[in-house]
């Protein structure tokens, strides 16, 4: 890595939307020369009453997942606002959660689920800079044994979340190390992701905690990561 590159804030930019518009988002990468790291299939959570307000009414959705610098991140959320029409009914929600040095950490502990290697540091002047700031949302990030997934957002939606998606996973990992941190030897994993304001993350992450923690037979790990942009969330 040359010593600009070092230097460069980077982000992953998360988009969470329909089939249907996954697929225009797909070609917009491509025409952009865009990689696209990881994709998935995964579940929608919200309840009826929230369907219209998210716009998150069709229960099957896709995830696109791609490490990008932040001028080029920034550039792709407003295109994919622009060309899926984002906030809209049925459509989706795009952010980008920036690469801190304990977002790094978390995420290389999450590779078996998210497949991610070999991030690059923040500089210090972004790191600063994070701090000043006053981020408004937050993802919110569970893993728990398979089946366990809707009493995750049970919790999470008493404590004031409206919705969350779904990614079904497998577990790799040596079981000397799964036992240090408490894991259970099932292989089939669920990883809840839900986009909230930062200010009801807390009161979130603990529900879930006393519900869904290592504690119980979910044996939930519940990680929170910040986000600096987000695109096709209507709040009240």
């Amino acid at each position: 890595m040359c010593p600009n590159q070092r230097h460069t804030p980077f982000r992953v930019l998360f988009l969470i939307s329909t089939p249907r518009l996954f697929e225009r988002a797909e070609e917009m990468f491509r025409e952009g020369a865009v990689p696209i790291q990881y994709q998935w299939n995964a579940l929608g959570t919200a309840p009826n009453e929230m369907i219209d307000l998210l716009g998150l009414g069709n229960p099957e959705k896709s995830i696109l997942m791609s490490i990008l610098p932040k001028f080029l991140a920034d550039t792709m959320l407003k295109k994919l606002k622009k060309e899926l029409r984002l906030g809209s009914i049925n459509s989706g929600i795009a952010f980008t959660v920036p690469l801190s040095g304990a977002n790094n950490l978390i995420l290389r502990m999450l590779d078996q689920f998210l497949g991610v290697e070999n991030m690059p540091p923040l500089g210090e002047k972004e790191k600063e800079k994070m701090r000043m700031e006053e981020l408004k949302h937050a993802l919110i990030v569970a893993i728990v044994n398979q089946g366990y997934s809707e009493e995750v957002m049970k919790a999470a939606r008493k404590a004031g979340a409206g919705g969350g998606t779904i990614v079904h996973s497998r577990r790799i990992g040596n079981e000397e190390a799964l036992g240090f941190w408490g894991m259970s030897i099932q292989e089939e994993k669920e990883m809840v992701l839900i986009v909230t304001k930062t200010e009801d993350k807390l009161p979130i992450m603990q529900a879930i905690g006393e519900s869904c923690g290592m504690r119980s037979e979910a044996k939930g790990i519940v990680l929170s990561m910040p986000i600096d942009m987000v695109i096709g969330l209507n709040e009240d």
